[in-house]
């Protein structure tokens, strides 16, 4: 996945004008970024600070590599399950 341009901050600050009432259109074109990915943008982090933010990324991140240590750790037991299967 592309790692986005634009950081926490930026972000919160593309978001703002939306909640106070200045049309999608208008802050797409001035931010650079379509429609889709602003309404993304602010499904997920609507009313969030930057230190939210970056607060969620950290433990998004985190998330993602205990999901991995599990599915390898499932893998190895799954492994080692079938090596004793054929032994016996």
């Amino acid at each position: 996945m592309k790692a986005s341009k634009f950081t926490d901050a930026q972000k919160a600050f593309v978001i703002k004008p939306g909640e106070e009432g200045t049309p999608v259109a208008e802050i797409c074109r001035k931010a650079g970024i379509s429609q889709a990915t602003y309404f993304n943008w602010r499904k997920k982090y609507a009313g969030l600070l930057p230190s939210e933010m970056r607060r969620l990324r950290e433990l998004e991140d985190e998330n993602s590599r205990l999901k991995k240590i599990v599915a390898d750790l499932t893998l190895d037991r799954e492994m080692l399950q079938d090596v004793i299967k054929r032994k016996l």
